[in-house]
């Protein structure tokens, strides 16, 4: 999906932001300009656009993403450059679109793609490519890149990091609110009308669906949750899949396709089951677990403002307010950001964050040891 707002001024510079998400569905890109310095200036959305993977490579990272393969140096590092230039394509590409040059572009901000994520053990890391060198050079405009690390080298999971935009943009003093992005994977932050934000990864989001909706129908995501609907729920499938352990534990907590994929969800499975069924249940295991972990840690929550690529699943958004009846649930369009572009934003927003010397992480919510500025400056030249 795109969304074209306001043709920017030339004379208003602004700042790119990219992303592509744990589903690798496509390269997410917002242009954003800011309505002061500050770290809570008002964003607006200027262009956003997503565009699509070549297809070799993007069921290359799927294949990466949905099984633990080894990979030789050589190809590490060709993968981490065809990245790098599928990235610089797609800001080449918005910044025409936008009836821009590289001049009106303060900086990109560009979080590439997760490839793994693994904030425990002994030498904690995460890996994200998408060479910011490549990106610079090609577009002739300074690149922040490489967000995640700083965090967890910080004792941190290096995620979420959209929270610290959330708060800026959508806190509210009269009620509790919570953001929910369901994306591949999905997180939530929790706004307390007090000031007091909090943040994790609730479990899987469309990266399951997706996945099992494309094994068995051959289509790459469920328009509109239509193969779900086709199911009913298995009760005795959600049990076993809400055993996992990763649910139960407390926050700070970050996860993804490495730990939620295919085969962990085969290995729920009799063989009985429907793949119909199956897809309901999955659908209904982002609905319980996002529930569950609301109640868990903020139960007066009346607000709950959704964005990611799972607000167009008309099935889930359903049975996210069935299971919240005392929330309102809204996409996040209804506080003026797109849904499909609020990442994107928010990597444009820790670039600006960046430059200003200002931290981009919440240690409440990554379990960082403190704030931290984060990223590494690619310069234009």
């Amino acid at each position: 999906m795109s969304e074209s707002l306001a043709g920017p001024s030339a004379a208003d510079r602004c700042y790119l932001g990219m992303i592509s998400g744990t589903s690798a569905d496509g390269i997410d890109v917002a242009l954003v300009r800011f309505d002061g310095d500050h770290a809570h200036a008002r964003p607006t959305l200027a262009y956003g656009h997503t565009f699509g993977w070549d297809p070799t490579l993007r069921e290359r990272l799927v294949t990466l993403g949905q099984q633990a393969q080894l990979l030789t140096l050589d190809e590490m590092g060709t993968l981490d450059v065809r990245i790098g230039h599928a990235f610089a394509a797609a800001a080449q590409a918005a910044i025409r679109d936008a009836r821009l040059t590289p001049t009106d572009v303060v900086a990109i901000g560009s979080h590439g793609q997760t490839l793994r994520h693994a904030p425990h053990g002994d030498a904690p890391f995460t890996l994200q490519l998408g060479d910011p060198h490549c990106i610079a050079e090609r577009c002739g405009i300074p690149v922040v890149a490489d967000f995640r690390r700083r965090d967890v080298a910080a004792g941190g999971h290096g995620a979420p990091l959209v929270p610290a935009f959330h708060a800026a943009t959508l806190h509210a003093t009269e009620e509790d609110r919570a953001v929910l992005n369901l994306g591949g994977i999905a997180n939530v932050t929790l706004l307390s009308a007090q000031g007091e934000v909090r943040g994790f990864d609730t479990g899987p989001a469309n990266g399951l669906m997706d996945a099992w909706c494309l094994r068995h129908t051959g289509q790459a995501f469920d328009a509109g949750g239509a193969f779900a609907s086709l199911g009913r729920m298995d009760a005795a499938l959600l049990a076993r899949l809400l055993a996992e352990p990763w649910f139960a534990a407390p926050p700070p907590k970050s996860t993804g396709r490495d730990q939620f994929h295919l085969d962990w969800v085969d290995a729920a499975l009799t063989g009985a089951e429907t793949p119909a069924d199956v897809q309901a249940t999955l659908l209904a295991l982002t609905v319980h677990s996002v529930r569950d972990a609301l109640r868990a840690t903020q139960p007066e929550t009346r607000r709950l403002i959704v964005c990611g690529g799972g607000v167009h699943n008309t099935q889930l958004m359903s049975a996210l307010a069935a299971a919240l009846p005392a929330m309102t649930v809204v996409s996040s369009a209804a506080h003026g950001l797109d849904p499909d572009f609020v990442e994107a934003m928010a990597f444009a927003w820790l670039a600006r964050e960046h430059l200003a010397g200002r931290p981009g992480n919440l240690p409440a919510v990554t379990g960082a040891a403190g704030p931290r500025v984060l990223g590494a400056l690619y310069p234009a030249a």
